[in-house]
């Protein structure tokens, strides 16, 4: 699930601190919060931001601990965007207390979850690769750039060690974006939740 920037930029990039993953998973709820999937996983408005943020919060410490999870600051303090990573060059191991806690946070909407894991787990490619699982910019900061800006910084790393990169883009205006970056359709390149809201799975080819 990703959300992207315009124009290019070079903002100050750096590795997010522990400490710093809650407001993480805040950024990315609030980024993310006009997306029909995250209307589908809470239909609660109400609830929907707060339940999402411990969500996304979740998903980046497990990330934190088998992949990459970086940001930029704002210039008047918190975060501007962040992008959050999985490296599955090898299998992932388990992270200790994930269901108990998707359990807890989701409450009523464990099915609406479950289905979203399920629909990303049986889609996902088995080849070697970086997955770029979340990519959020502040939306008082969208177009600046930084969304592209913190792509790159891993692009490059990966095209170093000549490694691909996966998403799940969420709209058809973030798919011609990655295009941009180097990513193409994937075959099936539509993915549905049960309620038929898609997802556009995208690979990054090796250059």
């Amino acid at each position: 699930m990703s959300e992207l920037a315009n124009d290019a930029v070079s903002p100050v990039i750096r590795p997010a601190r522990a400490d710093e993953l809650a407001a993480v998973g805040a950024l990315i709820s609030h980024s993310f919060n006009h997306l029909d999937a995250d209307a589908y996983l809470v239909p609660v408005p109400e609830d929907r931001e707060r339940v999402m943020a411990e969500f996304f919060t979740l998903e980046t410490e497990y990330a934190f601990s088998h992949g990459r999870v970086e940001v930029v600051d704002h210039p008047d303090g918190g975060l501007a965007a962040a992008a959050v990573w999985f490296d599955r060059v090898t299998p992932l191991p388990e992270f200790p207390e994930y269901l108990e806690r998707l359990t807890e946070l989701s409450g009523e909407h464990l099915e609406r979850f479950e289905a979203l894991g399920e629909l990303f787990e049986k889609n996902h490619p088995a080849e070697q690769h970086w997955h770029l699982q979340f990519l959020a910019v502040r939306p008082g900061e969208q177009g600046r750039g930084l969304g592209g800006a913190l792509m790159k910084n891993v692009h490059d790393l990966l095209e170093a060690q000549g490694l691909p990169a996966y998403l799940e883009a969420t709209n058809d205006n973030n798919v011609r974006l990655y295009r941009r970056y180097g990513y193409t359709a994937m075959d099936p390149f539509e993915i549905y939740l049960p309620d038929g809201t898609p997802f556009y799975r995208m690979w990054r080819p090796v250059s």
